[in-house]
This record gives C-alpha cells, structure tokens and sequence, in this order.
C-alpha cells in the first residue's frame, strides 16, 4: 500500500523540474489565446487603418491602370510596373501585417514568457506511432479537445449567425448608396463582424487558458520517490557527503597538530581537554587558539607538546572555558584577557629560566576565571 501511494504523483512539480521541462521547451501553451490575440489585432488593425489602407490601395489600383501606348506593348515595361505596385501595396499593408506578427509573437508569451529551446526541432519517431496517436485521441486530453472544438464551433456559429442577421437590412441597403458610401458601409459592417468573432475567441481563450495551466501543472506532478531522487542529486550521495566530511575533518586534525609545536603553552583538564595557545607580542591583539581537542585528540595535542617542549599547565577551569568558548584560529574572549595573562606570564618566566638556566618557577594554581565562563561551575 505504501509503494502504491508512493507511486501516485499527487505531489506538486518542484522548481527544478518545472527548470528542466522549460529548458526542453515545455510550457503551457493556448492555441486559443493565440488565435484571439491574433484576431483581435487583426479587427483593430483593419478598422484603425483599414480606410487608409484601402485609400492607398485605391490610388494604386488607378495608376495602374493609367499607361500610354508604348508601355502597353512593352512586356519589361508591363513586368517593371507589375513589380513596382506589387511592392507599393505590400508596403501599404505592411502595417497592418506586422500588427498581425506581433500579436502572433507575443501571445505565446502572455502564458510562459519568453522560452528558447532546441529540443523541439529534435526528430521524434514517437510521433509517428499509430498507436500512439490513437491513444491520443481516445485520451482524457482528447476528449477535452473534441468538446471544445465543438463548443467553439457553436459559439463562433451563433455569433457568424448574429452578425448575419443584425447587418442585413443595411446590407440590403448598400445597393442604393454609392460606390463611395457603399464601400464605407460595408467597411462598417465587416469591422463589427470581426470584432464580434474577436470577443468570441477571446470568451474561449479566458476558458481554454485556466484549463491548460492546470492540465500543464497536473502533468509535471511528481511521486514521492521522484521528489527524494530530486533531493538526492540536488544535494549529492549522502554517504559520498559523509566521506567528504570524514576527510575534511582528518585534514583540519592533522592541520591542527601540525600548528601544535609553534604553541607558546597548553593548557590541560589534565586528561579530558587540551587547549594550545600562541602568543606573539607586537603581531598579535590577544593570545591565540592553534588546537583544542577532547579524549584521544586531547591526548594526541599533549604528546606532540611533549614531544616538541611545549610547556602544559595543568588548569582545569581554564581549559574548560577555552574548550567550550573559542574557536580554533580565533583569538580569546576579552574575558579571559586576565587569566591567560598569568599564564603566559609563567611561560615567559619558564622560558627565561631554561635559557639562563636558572630556578624553575612555580606554576600558578589560583587562576580564577570570571563566572558563567567555566561549563562545570556553571552547571
């Protein structure tokens, strides 16, 4: 049962993987949005340019028609002239066409913005299985496709029909008008009939957009399993992670015993922590942690004292506080200026005594350190 509902993609698509299906080009597309846009631009294209458009088209169709004899009986003169209108019109529809374009490109974008993708142009053989474009259309998405086909159908046809039955009496009258008038008229008539198939195409894409970001969305669900594969190699093998760490810290270790020797002091619980601290008059603001360590690593920072002539001081309290309060690298709380200062006072002293071989001193034993600093007082 648990693996059934582990296999059930009732889990929202995560940020990467709606990434990945952008980066193959897969986003939420309306074909009827694209062809309201387009529809719509077209009606307010023909009927804000429109008069112009046949006006210059007009002219054009006169001048044509306008030409003296020699240019009658001349085929490059006829080819020449043919070429020059022919331009002369695409350049007065050009505004209107490229109206057009925009609206073609741009309402793709309304819905996913702009996606550039190769993935598409790859062959896919797939598409060419009947078998599949039969389970296509039996599909739940077929369906979907076949009502709204007819349902489009219906309603564009009952607008066809409205505007069919509202424009006859005027467009009856068009035979008593002029040409001038009448041309106008029928502008008139064919504007309201676009613009009427336009708020038709735009009713259906208000409907088809909600259904096609939903059925967008419910495809890229994902299982339980899918999001845990996702989350793994989002952030890598958990036992890779944990040999990486391993090494890490064996790296900072042998880093750490390696800066033990330099140390001016370490001080010991004795036996459950060790503290190295290094002091450098002049180069440094306060007395700084090179290794700290509790247990075995404890015992390893006093060997390689020992072994290096690094004095240990013997200072529980102490040690318990720079254990617990400092960071290797960092230097000491300010609150521990004092303590620490006796202590290296004693090293000063202990070096100057081997180096002039006089009397050894006497470690301190009374180092108070400040309340709340020492984590066995405190407890």
């Amino acid at each position: 049962m648990a693996e059934d509902d582990g296999a059930e993609k009732s889990f929202p698509a995560s940020p990467r993987r709606l990434e990945q299906a952008r980066e193959k080009g897969q986003v939420a597309r309306s074909r009827e949005l694209a062809t309201a846009a387009i529809a719509f631009a077209g009606a307010i294209g023909l009927t804000s340019m429109g008069p112009a458009i046949f006006d210059r088209c007009l002219q054009l169709f006169r001048s044509s028609l306008v030409l003296d004899r020699d240019a009658g009986f001349s085929e490059a003169r006829m080819a020449a002239g043919l070429q020059t209108y022919s331009i002369d019109i695409m350049l007065a529809m050009a505004p209107l066409a490229g109206l057009v374009l925009f609206a073609t490109l741009a309402a793709p974008m309304l819905l996913s913005g702009w996606v550039w993708s190769t993935t598409a142009l790859a062959p896919d053989w797939n598409r060419l299985n009947p078998v599949r474009g039969l389970s296509n259309i039996l599909s739940t998405q077929g369906l979907a496709e076949l009502v709204k086909a007819i349902l489009k159908c219906v309603l564009l046809g009952a607008i066809g029909v409205w505007a069919v039955v509202h424009a006859w009496g005027e467009t009856q009258a068009l035979a008593g008008q002029g040409t001038a008038a009448a041309v106008v008229s029928l502008g008139n008539l064919v504007a309201t009939g676009f613009f009427a198939l336009a708020g038709g195409l735009v009713v259906i894409a208000l409907i088809d957009v909600p259904y096609q970001l939903w059925h967008y969305y419910d495809g890229l669900k994902m299982t339980r399993e899918e999001l845990r594969e996702e989350q793994r190699e989002q952030e890598g093998d958990p036992q890779l992670k944990a040999r990486i760490r391993s090494q890490q810290r064996e790296i900072a270790r042998k880093r750490m015993m390696a800066a033990v020797p330099n140390a001016d002091v370490i001080v010991t619980n004795p036996t459950h922590f060790a503290v190295a601290l290094e002091y450098k008059p002049g180069r440094m603001g306060a007395p700084r942690v090179v290794a700290k360590g509790a247990g075995l690593i404890a015992q390893r920072i006093r060997e390689i004292g020992r072994e290096n002539d690094v004095p240990l001081l013997e200072a529980p309290p102490l040690a318990r506080a720079l254990y617990r309060h400092t960071e290797i690298g960092s230097e000491i709380p300010a609150a521990l200026y004092a303590v620490v200062a006796q202590v290296l006072a004693y090293v000063f002293q202990l070096q100057h005594a081997r180096t002039t071989g006089g009397p050894k001193p006497v470690a301190p034993t009374d180092l108070d350190v400040p309340p709340g600093l020492d984590p066995s007082a405190a407890a």
